[in-house]
């Protein structure tokens, strides 16, 4: 599973979708699913996930990771040191 997310992204668009529509963006292994990609953030940050949107762009693979409004996005990009 540690091999699923590779980083966390930062930047304004990012920063942006944490804070409106509490979302979080991970750099992924191109090769995983959206199923694994879900599991792997469950497990990593103990949240509940509830949706995965994948987009391929310049050889690499970008996840958008809706997270419950139990915890804020935020919350995660503090552990994760983004913010």
């Amino acid at each position: 599973m540690k091999d699923v997310l590779l980083y966390p992204l930062s930047t304004e668009k990012s920063v942006k979708l944490m804070e409106s529509e509490n979302k979080i963006t991970f750099i992924v292994n191109k090769k995983a699913t959206k199923q694994e990609i879900k599991k792997a953030t469950e497990e990593m940050f103990k949240i509940k996930v509830l949706k995965v949107n994948t987009l391929i762009q310049k050889g690499m693979k970008k996840a958008y990771i809706k997270i419950s409004s139990e915890t804020p996005a935020m919350d995660i990009a503090t552990r994760l040191g983004i913010i």
